[in-house]
């Protein structure tokens, strides 16, 4: 069942879509579709947030009463789906994040100093930003270097004892 007539979604003043078929349910920036297995007889259902080009999640889709058909979406079963969905994406950003951003602690002349490495993947020029930070978050240092630079404790040990000169990478 679709809430919005075709002439309320093409108004660019009327709510986000809303549709609620058997196969098919868009809601809240997000799309469940059941879909055929291609490996079997049985369905999936795909997760796809919107303005995505490839689904968040796919998983296996129960059969229905006939053992031949989809069990149809259901509120219930949407809900489950978007919050495993979005558990997927989260997981994935951190991820991301903990591959392009790297920390290190390591003992100066005033205290202790953060080195950061921050990965910043263009696709293009790659490049990676090497920073270092007082006990009290001020920047004392910062200089660019190839993504491939690997920060290690020993690393920003002698970078901060080097005075934060030029280092390779």
């Amino acid at each position: 069942m679709t809430t919005d007539s075709p002439a309320a979604a093409s108004d660019s003043s009327a709510s986000p879509e809303i549709q609620q078929d058997p196969r098919l349910w868009r809601k809240d920036g997000w799309t469940a579709r059941v879909i055929k297995n291609e490996d079997d007889d049985g369905w999936a259902v795909a997760m796809i947030k919107d303005g995505e080009p490839e689904p968040a999640l796919v998983g296996p889709w129960t059969m229905g009463r006939d053992k031949k058909n989809p069990k149809p979406l259901d509120a219930a079963a949407f809900g489950t789906l978007v919050k495993t969905a979005s558990e997927v994406l989260r997981r994935h950003e951190q991820q991301l994040h903990a591959q392009l951003h790297k920390r290190v602690t390591v003992d100066g002349d005033h205290g202790d100093i953060d080195v950061t490495l921050d990965i910043v993947p263009d696709e293009y020029e790659p490049y990676a930003l090497l920073t270092a930070f007082d006990a009290f978050g001020g920047q004392l240092a910062q200089q660019r270097v190839e993504p491939t630079f690997k920060l290690s404790k020993s690393a920003a040990q002698a970078w901060a004892a080097g005075g934060f000169g030029r280092v390779g990478g």
